[in-house]
């Protein structure tokens, strides 16, 4: 990982990130997560103020080392235990069945092999556990589609990998049995990267 990826990029993220206007879909989709609890993409620790009071304890990964720095001035400050590990979404060492809810917000448009890091949540959810995701993605209009396909490429440069234009609704269905998702755009943000998935994701069996 290079220093830029390492030393500047967590700082850029967590500035973009941090906005009021992400924080009330954080708090929103947070708001239903219960039991054991895995954080994919932990970052900088964003959501650690939104969850509930009930919740003592997480499990987070992130692939970047870097953005833990920041994140413990939060965990710090948080009444919440957090047991970090540094490796990526696409091959999680927990056992099978081990969750009951699974978290990720602006996470799965940088994995590069997001598909079988979907599989992986699923398989660490137990039966009847549940996803939580807010990311941005694909939008619906195709105008807006146009300009984040051509700006993905530079995006993935300056961004650890981000897409603009991966379907979130699709990538998630495709794994899941259940999913619940809201589709809408980031208030007072460009809409090439303001498309955002809002939901959840059952795991049925």
């Amino acid at each position: 990982m290079s220093f830029y990826e390492q030393r500047i990029l967590p700082y850029l993220i967590d500035l973009s990130c941090s906005a009021s206007a992400i924080e009330k879909h954080r708090r929103a989709i947070l708001a239903g997560v219960t039991g054991d609890i895995l954080e994919i993409g932990f970052g900088t620790g964003l959501n650690l103020p939104h969850y509930p009071e009930s919740v003592r304890k997480i499990v987070t990964v992130d692939s970047n080392s870097g953005v833990h720095t920041i994140a413990q001035k939060r965990i710090a400050a948080s009444p919440i235990t957090v047991e970090h590990h540094v490796l990526s979404g696409e091959n999680l060492p927990m056992a099978d069945c081990s969750f009951d809810s699974v978290v990720s917000t602006f996470t799965l448009c940088s994995i590069p092999n997001v598909a079988q890091a979907l599989a992986e949540i699923y398989r660490v959810l137990k039966p009847g556990g549940k996803f939580f995701f807010v990311e941005h993605g694909l939008s619906c209009e195709p105008n807006v589609q146009v300009w984040q396909n051509r700006l993905t490429p530079i995006q993935k440069k300056i961004a650890g990998g981000c897409h603009f234009n991966r379907n979130i609704r699709e990538l998630v269905e495709h794994q899941f049995e259940q999913v619940r998702v809201q589709e809408l755009y980031l208030e007072n943000a460009p809409k090439v990267a303001a498309y955002l998935y809002k939901g959840t994701a059952t795991k049925v069996s």
